[in-house]
């Protein structure tokens, strides 16, 4: 695998970076210790810029090339999870119920060994702004950075991000031009009756019955509205009620999620889940509330740039090692409001059989790090060639 020679040698560097990132995580926004660390090993680097404190922990890090030319944007998220480990690794975390199982200790080890790369070789243009950014895990970090200007600010033209990928074979990258990750949204429905002796329900608005019929109906929006080619998923994951064996309860709840691609999908189930709500809650002589949380976009990444992205990785990985057509995906991803901000392109890297994602044996694999640094650094050359001569 053709990964740059200078970057291979960081291997062990990378390796005791990650693993001090592993034994140290820290949620959402709060990534004192982390940002600490990042931002010491930027300086060694010698970037020429360091701006700290953006959504409280991110950083932005420039590394300015040869001459003039636009600035490129390379992303790795930080934060990790509130779960317990159960690695058994030498290298777990040190912070009880919190680890990081989503491998950003990983993405932050990447778009580094790319940083000390560029900073020493600087074989581009242009300048190369290296986001290093908080609360992906459900904090909506990315929406927050942009939303404080990043994209203006530093004058990022096109953006990029890499994730882990296990039970990918090690060291395949995949993308797709248009949509790979959904959006997610969130509902809640709030049913109140009136409650009774389980022994006479015809004295009850019953709001079980009602929660059933609602639920019932909501699979239909699936099934019956929407186009059979339209990826759509719409998911009851819990129903609470009632708290006896012979009590009709007064109130009922029902939450859930609901995964899409197409905004005018989106728009169909808001309005197919409000009717079907206060059609059933009218039905069954109840009051139901629905509260639809719309979360993050989905994650579209623009064609010429996956196309460039699945190029560069070729370059690193070999053609056999990289799908530029995969198939779309229903979990979600906060880097989708860099893209809506800018063009750019997300991929995913196989790192090989093991436990997923959010699982608490999950470890990354630290043989990939040379890889993805490679493909970032990479990028950043064929995405602004040096000045000839």
């Amino acid at each position: 695998m053709p990964l740059l020679n200078r970057i291979a040698g960081y291997a062990d560097e990378m390796t005791t970076w990650r693993r001090h990132l592993h034994q140290h995580p820290e949620l959402q926004f709060d990534l004192g210790e982390t940002a600490a660390y990042v931002a010491e090993r930027l300086r060694e680097f010698g970037v020429d810029e360091l701006h700290e404190g953006i959504a409280r922990t991110g950083m932005v890090a420039i590394i300015n090339g040869q001459g003039d030319g636009p600035t490129i944007g390379l992303r790795a998220d930080m934060d990790a999870l509130p779960i317990e480990e159960a690695t058994g690794a030498a290298h777990a975390s040190k912070h009880p119920g919190k680890m990081h199982a989503c491998g950003h200790d990983g993405h932050t080890t990447m778009l580094l060994g790319a940083a000390k790369y560029l900073a020493e070789t600087r074989n581009f243009s242009g300048r190369v702004a290296l986001i290093f950014q908080p609360a992906e895990e459900g904090g909506r970090g990315a929406k927050v950075m942009v939303d404080e200007g990043i994209m203006d600010r530093f004058g990022i033209t096109q953006v990029y991000g890499l994730h882990n990928s296990p039970n990918v074979a090690l060291g395949r990258f995949e993308t797709t031009p248009g949509p790979l990750m959904a959006a997610v949204d969130a509902f809640d429905i709030h049913i109140k009756g009136r409650g009774g002796h389980g022994a006479m329900p015809h004295e009850t608005a019953d709001p079980v019955i009602a929660a059933v019929g609602i639920v019932q109906a909501i699979q239909s929006i699936v099934s019956r509205n929407h186009k059979a080619i339209d990826d759509l998923v719409v998911s009851v994951t819990q129903i609470h009620a009632g708290s006896a064996h012979n009590v009709i309860p007064d109130t009922a709840y029902i939450n859930g999620t609901v995964r899409t691609f197409d905004a005018q999908v989106q728009a169909m189930v808001m309005r197919r889940m409000a009717e079907i709500v206060a059609g059933q809650a009218a039905s069954f002589g109840v009051e139901a509330v629905l509260d639809y949380q719309t979360g993050d976009p989905a994650t579209v990444n623009d064609p010429a740039c996956a196309s460039f992205a699945a190029q560069v990785a070729r370059e690193v990985a070999g053609v056999d090692h990289v799908d530029a057509e995969c198939p779309r995906e229903m979990g979600a991803e906060d880097f989708s409001y860099m893209l809506q901000a800018r063009p750019g392109a997300y991929l995913f890297l196989g790192q090989g059989p093991g436990a997923g994602l959010h699982h608490p044996a999950y470890d990354f694999n630290d043989e990939i790090a040379p890889i993805g640094a490679s493909f970032l650094a990479r990028l950043v050359e064929r995405a602004q060639p040096a000045p000839a001569g």
